[in-house]
């Protein structure tokens, strides 16, 4: 029997999949509104139940008003590598929606699922444009919700930080040794033809 490996390794992916990686050094180099924007366009274009569209987010670019406020969210860990990142996003998700045709919300089953695919179309929108976005959990999500006037309703739900992939001695020397694209398990663990094997 043929298994999932060995038949995708008959089909290339496109490459951006595989440079899309999550850097921890970043260059000096700011980022403009504008192309910041344009990062967030892409996410515009995610797919979303009855486009329902639940993603939110709220940003701050380095050096500007807000940058303390998102930075001092984070956790001491990632706080010490994304301050010299480009931007800070925090992602947000609607729980509730409006079905076409209705005008009361009803619970969304599928408001994070959607908001990730938003955070990934703009992962690969960075890549495309030249620079990388880390996404991250450890954050404080509940002062992140008061700081950030988060309505009720809606859930916090990651930050990223976005920048151009630097030199990795910047970083501490434990953290080095990790500053590559990570590997990822094969096929045949999380793809299964008809149900979850037996056991």
């Amino acid at each position: 029997m043929t298994s999932i490996n060995h038949r995708v390794a008959e089909h290339a992916i496109d490459p951006l999949f595989l440079e899309r990686w999550s850097p921890r050094a970043f260059t000096v180099d700011g980022i403009s509104e504008a192309e910041l924007l344009s990062l967030f366009e892409a996410a515009r274009w995610a797919p979303s139940s009855y486009n329902s569209q639940p993603w939110r987010f709220v940003y701050a670019r380095r050096g500007t008003a807000h940058w303390d406020k998102l930075l001092g969210l984070l956790n001491e860990f990632n706080a010490s590598w994304a301050k010299h990142a480009a931007a800070l996003v925090i992602v947000v998700s609607k729980q509730a929606m409006a079905v076409p045709g209705k005008t009361e919300e009803i619970p969304s089953y599928s408001h994070s699922f959607d908001a990730g695919a938003a955070w990934a179309q703009l992962a690969l929108q960075a890549t495309r444009s030249g620079w990388q976005a880390h996404g991250m959990v450890g954050f404080d999500h509940a002062r992140a919700a008061t700081e950030l006037n988060v309505p009720a309703g809606y859930r916090v739900e990651a930050a990223i930080a976005i920048g151009k992939p630097g030199d990795k001695t910047q970083l501490p020397e434990a953290l080095q040794a990790r500053e590559t694209p990570s590997q990822r398990n094969p096929l045949s663990a999380s793809v299964f033809e008809g149900a979850f094997p037996a056991g």
